[in-house]
């Protein structure tokens, strides 16, 4: 197994995500997803070798499935013909990277719920609803919701990221922009989900993140469908009522939760088994969704 890449040193502005390391080109950024692990909002000392170039070529894979219906913020996705001055720094670049256009984020977080799980089922138990949207009494956990629903969230710069109304997404973006995400979303998602249940694999919920061009157009942006912005369950083992088994980093928060860490920083060291685990789940899903197989050398 590789050693995992925690962080990428170009000489350009720079700024640190959680997982990616985002340099500025002028009217463009690069975009490069590191093999850095976060749970619980801390990033881990250790990372999941491989996981950066599984997540770019796994989002570039339903960046290109869906380009016919919306507009994405690719530019180049391969190494060899990025401009000349980060072409010198291809180790480090290859299948991890993209190059995107730069526009103005929109900041709310468009997520899409086809199932009752995570901080949703815990809202349904308190209030029947989830992000204020009513739903039907009797649901148990992951259940199927009758129709997918559009659940938006705050785009935090520290800390767990916070369930709005749609309402509420509407004043602080304006409600044409709102009602766009929010069809652009739930459109997304219905069209993802379907293909996946054919290739064995339910997506519960996942988020998009969509910024807008100076004239005006709103785009898609960051990451799509991966096992970080998703929840990816196995179509085989569904059985609601109960948590499920999960292609996604579900697997390092259940680690996490069997230890007595309070979930502040400094971060445990994930142990060897559950660095491998995880790398399994996140290779499993995207052979499943791409139909690929994950080699040492991925196209782009």
């Amino acid at each position: 197994m590789p050693d995992a890449i925690l962080q990428t040193n170009l000489p350009f502005p720079l700024r640190r995500g959680k997982v990616r390391d985002v340099y500025d080109l002028g009217d463009r950024l690069l975009i490069v997803a590191t093999d850095r692990i976060s749970a619980f909002d801390c990033i881990m000392p250790n990372g999941i070798p491989d996981k950066g170039r599984l997540l770019t070529q796994l989002s570039n894979f339903w960046f290109r499935k869906f380009a016919g219906r919306i507009e994405n913020h690719l530019v180049e996705t391969d190494v060899d013909r990025f401009p000349a001055p980060l072409r010198a720094f291809a180790a480090q670049l290859k299948d991890r990277s993209i190059v995107v256009t730069k526009t103005e984020v929109i900041p709310v977080e468009c997520v899409a719920r086809g199932y009752l799980a995570g901080s949703g089922w815990k809202e349904y138990r308190a209030s029947g609803t989830v992000c204020g949207v009513a739903l039907p009494a009797g649901l148990q956990q992951c259940d199927k919701l009758p129709e997918p629903i559009f659940t938006p969230a705050t785009k935090e710069e520290t800390g767990h990221d916070i369930n709005i109304s749609f309402e509420d997404a509407a004043r602080r973006v304006g409600d044409e922009t709102a009602r766009t995400l929010r069809d652009r979303t739930l459109n997304l998602y219905t069209g993802a989900a379907d293909y996946a249940r054919q290739r064995g694999v339910i997506i519960a919920d996942t988020k998009f993140e969509f910024g807008r061009l100076p004239d005006g157009q709103i785009i898609l942006i960051d990451e799509i469908l991966t096992p970080d912005s998703s929840r990816f369950w196995p179509a085989g083992t569904y059985a609601p009522g109960r948590e499920q088994d999960s292609f996604d980093k579900q697997f390092v928060r259940n680690y996490l939760e069997s230890l007595k860490w309070d979930k502040t920083p400094p971060a445990p060291q994930l142990p060897e088994e559950v660095v491998q685990g995880t790398r399994s789940k996140y290779v499993e899903a995207y052979e499943k969704l791409t139909g690929a197989t994950f080699t040492a050398d991925l196209a782009t």
